[in-house]
């Protein structure tokens, strides 16, 4: 049995009773950074072996897993902060494990795009996840796409790169674009800023941003 359990995104309590039964309960946790979970592990006293599983390494030990998985061993896996496979490591070994049979279980629980588009003020009932923007290679063909986009779109983005990125937003969605930018979330300085492209630009520009950003963007009006 795999599980996917989702970890808090900021504050430790926003963890459910069944993410800590089963933390509890598995032979091994796969962690994305062993030194980031074990926080979270000691915080509520979860004494369980940890194994790192990460973008860097889920190639060469997936088949390995899936033998132990296969042995009869339970297994739950955690990233960093939020859900699995949300921008996160996971697509690789829940598939083979489906291609092997071994029975997957996803936890509900925190991600962070899900409170910041509902606290954005922009249309939450249609909108397209897009996770992290392209560094380089491709970034000009997704950005061009996403302009014509009628649904509310939500970025990922790191806040080194967050002033850059809206300058390219700017060139491609035009200045007027409302948007919101979460930081953050569910921590003690959690921010929102709201408006047009320009504004939030502004806001931020020339200033030391930290914490996890995500971006909330409206869609093409017609």
């Amino acid at each position: 049995m795999l599980y996917l359990v989702p970890t808090p995104i900021g504050n430790l309590k926003d963890i459910t009773l069944r993410a800590l039964e089963v933390l509890q309960s598995v032979d091994l946790i796969l962690a994305e950074d062993t030194r980031t979970s074990s926080k979270l592990l000691q915080h509520y006293k979860i004494s369980k072996p940890v194994s790192p599983y990460h973008q860097h390494n889920e190639h060469k030990i997936v088949q390995h897993l899936v033998d132990q998985l296969s042995a009869g061993k339970t297994m739950a896996l955690i990233t960093d902060a939020g859900t699995p496979g949300i921008s996160d490591p996971a697509f690789l070994l829940v598939r083979a494990c489906i291609q092997n049979n071994i029975k997957v279980e996803t936890l509900p629980g925190a991600t962070a795009f899900v409170p910041a588009l509902v606290n954005s003020g922009l249309p939450a009932n249609r909108f397209a996840f897009e996770g992290f923007l392209p560094l380089k290679k491709g970034r000009h063909t997704m950005l061009t796409a996403l302009a014509e986009e009628e649904r509310t779109i939500i970025l990922y983005e790191s806040p080194l790169r967050l002033v850059k990125t809206f300058k390219d937003l700017i060139q491609y969605f035009g200045s007027e674009r409302l948007c919101s930018v979460s930081r953050e979330l569910s921590k003690m300085f959690e921010e929102h800023a709201r408006g047009t492209l320009q504004e939030v630009h502004d806001h931020f520009d020339n200033k030391t941003v930290k914490g996890e950003i995500v971006i909330v963007l409206d869609g093409k009006r017609s």
